[in-house]
């Protein structure tokens, strides 16, 4: 719909990225230039804020901050992992979102996430459409999970996957420095696609890499994995760096993860964590070494001391060509990368793709870049992952340490 005239909104939702807050500042950034866009609002904690009308006026902010954004970790507006039922199954939040876009006057809603939040855009802009209210909505990708259908790689992924490589180089250097075995088990992020785990291929490709590398898209056998570390420890002085993605499942679909019962989130997702700490009791038990688990959790998606300048940038120019999509009457898409893979350098675009072909899918690793009966990644997945790391892009430092974006977070009213 084009010559819209009125509000726009901003959220965030699912994990955080190093980089989600670069796609808020090219979205708020970009906003406050149009001339069609009559107030900017950030919602808090994504479609929940929205839902209780509690959203923040971005106008009041120092121009100084959003720019911080681009370097500044995590959320700055607070996440959700919030599922809207179907329509038809039940309205209600429905009509309450149509309440507050017409209290506020909306007419643009943009929407930063994953797979499960291109469902919650994708959603809100089909019924807006359905009652005939006209409002532009655009999804802007989010995922260190690289999964998201359609698009070549996902702001946030990049910088994840240089956080992981450049740690398992270190931990390499580290690990191996006793006159001693040491069996060390690096868990990754990665629910059902092994991107983030492959990314540890990145280390391999300047010799200081994992010995072994697990992930997702290929059933997992615990017998088949003890054997394999036994190899590499009998060749290697019994020393060994195995990379395991947290999604590992066995042949009849099982997570090998100690996800704890019943606990779920909201979009049905098992919650995984502590698959290192199981292997790792088991290899001690059976081969009777040292062993050191280690899960990088939180780190490998909040690392923004390590974050990739190619990912920021991308990021932040998602944001703004979103926004600039809306305006020129674009609605019911999502931003994704097209990368020329004819030219000689790294060269990639933002283009927009139909919101619903986003939702609620996945996007895996080629079998064909799985190597070694699934322990290892071919040099293609290196072609792919490593223009995408390049460059640095870090906050400001005060006292040594960085400043990241210090917003006043103020209330919009009506």
């Amino acid at each position: 719909m084009k010559n819209l005239k009125g509000a726009c909104i901003f959220g965030q939702s699912g994990g955080p990225t190093s980089v989600i807050n670069s796609s808020a500042a090219g979205v708020f950034i970009e906003a406050l230039k149009q001339q069609n866009i009559t107030a900017v609002y950030g919602a808090e904690h994504g479609i929940v804020g929205i839902l209780g009308e509690k959203f923040y006026d971005m106008s009041k902010e120092d121009p100084k901050e959003l720019e911080l954004l681009k370097y500044t970790p995590s959320s700055a507006l607070g996440s959700a992992r919030y599922k809207l039922k179907d329509v038809a199954e039940d309205d209600t939040d429905y009509k309450r979102i149509l309440e507050v876009f017409k209290k506020y006057d909306i007419r643009y809603f943009f929407y930063n996430g994953g797979n499960d939040s291109m469902d919650t855009c994708n959603k809100v802009s089909k019924y807006l459409q359905s009652v005939g209210y006209d409002c532009n909505v655009i999804g802007v990708p989010k995922t260190i999970d690289n999964d998201l259908y359609g698009t070549d790689h996902c702001p946030g992924y990049a910088s994840a996957a240089k956080y992981i490589a450049t740690t398992i180089m270190e931990c390499n250097l580290d690990a191996k420095v006793y006159n001693f075995g040491l069996v060390c088990i690096i868990e990754v992020m990665g629910r059902n696609a092994g991107w983030l785990a492959a990314s540890a291929e990145l280390a391999n490709y300047k010799g200081l890499g994992a010995d072994l590398i697990y992930l997702p898209e290929v059933p997992f056998d615990v017998d088949k994995f003890v054997s394999d570390v036994a190899a590499v420890c009998e060749r290697n002085d019994n020393k060994c760096i195995a990379v395991v993605s947290e999604g590992l499942k066995t042949a009849d679909g099982k997570y090998v993860g100690d996800f704890k019962a019943g606990a779920n989130d909201l979009f049905g997702h098992a919650t995984l964590g502590g698959l290192a700490g199981i292997l790792g009791g088991i290899i001690k038990e059976r081969l009777n070494v040292k062993v050191r688990p280690i899960e990088l959790s939180l780190m490998q998606r909040c690392g923004a001391h390590l974050a990739s300048r190619v990912d920021v940038e991308e990021a932040f120019n998602a944001g703004a060509f979103a926004v600039k999509s809306a305006v020129a009457g674009e609605t019911d898409k999502m931003v994704v990368f097209e990368r020329d893979y004819n030219a000689k350098e790294y060269s990639c675009k933002p283009v927009l793709m139909p919101l619903e072909l986003a939702a609620n899918t996945e996007r895996t690793v080629p079998l064909e870049w799985i190597t070694e009966g699934g322990k290892g990644i071919s040099e293609e997945f290196v072609k792919y992952a490593l223009p995408l790391i390049q460059g640095d892009a870090k906050a400001p430092l005060e006292d040594g340490l960085p400043r990241f974006a210090q917003l006043k977070k103020i209330y919009a009213q009506k």
